[in-house]
């Protein structure tokens, strides 16, 4: 799967998992260099908090376009620290 947005792909992996149709990505696949941490957060009741990050590719600014959950609840454990999108950025085969 392939994270693009503003014409470039900003994470890519064999590895994601799916959850509530959203594909969350390995940290270790996502390209840091388009990444800025967030102060936003949600909560959600059974994933827990989530934390956000901001996309910023040749210039242009994606607010808290994709986000992760640092700790989430045990429900949700197998996507700690795994980051989705949203907000324009097309995940893809």
């Amino acid at each position: 799967m392939r994270a693009i947005w503003n014409n470039t792909v900003v994470a890519e992996s064999n590895d994601t998992v799916v959850v509530e149709n959203n594909h969350y990505f390995p940290p270790e696949s996502i390209k840091r260099e388009f990444f800025e941490d967030s102060i936003a957060g949600t909560t959600c009741p059974w994933k827990g908090r989530a934390s956000y990050y901001s996309l910023r590719v040749n210039g242009e600014l994606n607010k808290d376009a994709a986000w992760y959950y640092p700790e989430p609840k045990e429900a949700a454990e197998q996507i700690k620290g795994r980051v989705a999108f949203w907000k324009g950025v097309q995940v893809v085969l």
